[in-house]
């Protein structure tokens, strides 16, 4: 049951090691600094080494005792993916968060190649949980949460075209990538009970949160006045980033989470506390899940060992 489920209902995690991509604001940040107060470890995985030392003094100051420490990792970028997975230590990950994320971004590139959005959104953390597989296996019980959005069913993915370049709009290539963290959930959910693991693969989406994701794009193309506009809306419409990580908490810690489910909040799928949210039926395709990561081995170079 999760009327009302909030922060204050996350189980005890002392003895557990999380890793939160994008922590260093936003819902990442808030995912991770609670997580800390309820005793786990936490990696920040933030591509900048500021940010993310800043977001780590910020939640020692707020949580006392507080184990938390930055790691770099630029997801769009898979030599920095690697790195990541070599310096892991670590000798089990018991939470895996795949949070970070761009939006409605501009036509762009990432290091290897991809279209930005699907290679950063999707690639990148496909890469991740492959290369983190075995420390996640050795855990027993282990979860990872994959943040997706509503705005998936803007689009099925489109295998014959998976970098956009025959034809490219900015809010379709976002419900794509969006779309294929999904697909990615449900294939990874598929594959480790067919592989008799204790894996939890699971999806969450914070609604419509007050984040600097909104605002990214804008900034980058010097629109100023599309950023104040939507700075406005978050402001009056949107729920707070405290919020809007309530369905990534839920679905990381709370007992009885199924595998491949989706969780947002209740209210519309845009605000309240964390429920079960609908989803496009294209995302529960067996066949469009393993097409997708096959693909997705293909281009990252990356298998999952005991579950491909």
């Amino acid at each position: 049951m999760t009327q009302g489920w909030s922060a204050r209902d996350t189980p005890d995690q002392s003895g557990r090691t999380a890793v939160v991509t994008g922590a260093n604001s936003g819902i990442g940040l808030i995912t991770a600094r609670e997580l800390a107060r309820c005793g786990a470890r936490v990696l920040l995985a933030c591509r900048d080494e500021r940010r993310g030392e800043e977001a780590a003094a910020r939640i020692r100051h707020a949580v006392r005792g507080a184990d938390v420490e930055f790691a770099a990792l630029d997801l769009a970028d898979l030599s920095s993916v690697r790195r990541f997975a070599a310096d892991f230590r670590a000798d089990r990950l018991d939470l895996l968060i795949n949070n970070a994320g761009v939006m409605a971004l501009p036509y762009g590139r990432t290091a290897d190649g991809f279209e930005t959005q699907f290679g950063v959104n999707h690639l990148g953390h496909f890469a991740l949980t492959g290369l983190l597989l075995p420390k996640l296996l050795a855990a027993g019980g282990a979860r990872v949460v994959t943040v997706s959005s509503g705005l998936h069913a803007l689009a099925d993915i489109d295998m014959g075209d998976l970098n956009s370049e025959r034809k490219y709009h900015r809010w379709i290539a976002y419900g794509r990538s969006k779309t294929a963290n999904l697909l990615f959930v449900h294939e990874l959910a598929r594959r480790a009970a067919a592989a008799g693991s204790g894996l939890v693969a699971a999806a969450a989406h914070p609604g419509y949160a007050s984040t600097n994701l909104q605002t990214a794009a804008a900034r980058m193309e010097h629109r100023r006045a599309a950023e104040r506009l939507i700075e406005l809306g978050n402001r009056i419409v949107a729920q707070p980033a405290s919020a809007g990580a309530l369905p990534t908490l839920y679905a990381a810690t709370a007992p009885g989470v199924r595998p491949d489910s989706f969780t947002g909040p209740r209210l519309l799928g845009m605000r309240g506390a964390p429920g079960p949210s609908r989803r496009a039926s294209w995302t529960r395709s067996d066949v469009a899940g393993e097409r997708l990561w096959v693909a997705s081995e293909q281009l990252t170079g990356v298998t999952f060992a005991g579950l491909s």
